[in-house]
């Protein structure tokens, strides 16, 4: 059933952030309504993103069409969208108006510059928005531009789940006033909280506003990823003073010479001995050795490999549903476990369904089709 059964959410379809948001409530139990624009492409077979939804297909610059969101949204809990500032206003569908049909909405907007301030009307993707941020900056080789590290934070970790997050907290509230509110998830902000931490380090002058010159950013010869004999790669953050040690222990150096761990100065030193010592022998071989220990190691898996790892078999991290392994449910509930609702679906395949439920008969809904308002897909599967 999961944690928000019985709570309904609305999402206007869009890219990114947005579904990846809708996807995390829908997994936690919560009834999903996906708005689609008639005619738009069908999901791919295999987008975990658009998975446990319906899918209602209608033409929202046609005035019956945002006729037919209100009256849905007056029977919702919370709200979806992605567009930039100003479109769901120009549409109809603001806040105000969404507002008052249903004080007790929850309305979520999901922006990469957020909804006010100089940049909010521009485009952008993920990275520029880590980019304004101060994230990319901190993040690469030294001597070579920042690398782009996929649109995990931007998107999905600063995006789309900071979105899930302030919805949930915001309807949480709502039952206790029984008013709705406005949720601004800007990605800039988003991925400035992630690195809270750094910022934080970094005006305690503990942190070296330049890459690799800091113990977690490759910069260190105790924390990061090293070759392996066979051309593969293994992880260590051996940061605490018991970890280090038991790594220095089981690779067989000499702890004396290796016991300046903060000392920078020696970093290029012990990380050019580290990286022949990784080099001779095989991945396999050093899993045998290191993993499971408190050295704190794991081998650097493929996109292949991972869901097939022993620990991930054996928690269930990934799970096979519609014909694929995806990643499962998280986090973890012990009395109320969320799940896969359904598979993804194609543009308007509920929306006779969904019509029903809000009281609109087959003759209504033929001539809402006829007019161009909205669109019955192929029914699922």
């Amino acid at each position: 059933m999961g944690p928000l059964s019985g709570v309904r959410i609305v999402e206007f379809a869009g890219i990114g952030p947005g579904p990846f948001c809708a996807m995390m409530l829908s997994d936690m139990g919560a009834e999903v309504i996906r708005v689609d624009r008639p005619g738009s492409p069908s999901e791919a077979p295999k987008d975990a993103l658009s998975r446990g939804r319906k899918s209602l297909a209608l033409d929202l610059k046609h005035p019956r069409a945002v006729d037919v969101a209100l009256r849905l949204l007056e029977s919702a809990d919370g709200l979806i969208e992605g567009f930039r500032p100003g479109v769901m206003e120009r549409l109809g569908l603001g806040p105000e108006v969404c507002l008052q049909r249903n004080p007790r909405l929850v309305y979520g907007r999901m922006t990469g510059w957020g909804q006010d301030g100089p940049l909010a009307g521009a485009a952008g993707h993920d990275t520029n928005y880590i980019a304004l941020a101060g994230v990319l900056h901190a993040i690469g080789r030294k001597d070579e531009p920042p690398i782009m590290p996929l649109n995990l934070i931007g998107d999905f970790g600063g995006g789309g789940l900071m979105l899930a997050f302030g919805i949930a907290c915001a309807l949480f509230e709502a039952r206790a006033s029984g008013q709705g509110q406005v949720v601004d998830a800007a990605m800039v902000d988003g991925a400035a909280t992630l690195a809270s931490v750094i910022f934080a380090l970094h005006s305690n002058g503990a942190y070296v506003d330049e890459r690799e010159s800091n113990f977690l950013d490759g910069g260190s010869h105790f924390a990061g990823a090293y070759e392996t004999k066979d051309g593969k790669y293994i992880s260590i953050v051996s940061l605490e003073p018991q970890f280090y040690s038991l790594l220095i222990e089981k690779l067989g150096l000499d702890e004396n010479r290796f016991s300046d761990q903060m000392n920078k100065d020696r970093w290029p030193e012990y990380r050019q001995e580290l990286t022949a010592i990784f080099k001779s022998k095989t991945r396999d071989e050093w899993c045998g050795i290191l993993e499971g220990s408190d050295v704190c190691f794991a081998p650097v898996l493929s996109l292949a490999e991972a869901p097939h790892h022993p620990h991930n078999v054996a928690r269930g991290t990934f799970v096979e549903h519609d014909g694929y392994l995806q990643a499962a449910p998280t986090p973890r509930f012990s009395r109320t476990p969320g799940g896969i609702q359904s598979a993804s679906k194609a543009s308007g395949a509920d929306t006779k369904e969904v019509l029903e439920g809000l009281g609109y008969g087959s003759e209504k809904q033929a001539e809402l089709s006829e007019a161009g308002a909205i669109a019955i897909g192929d029914p699922p599967n």
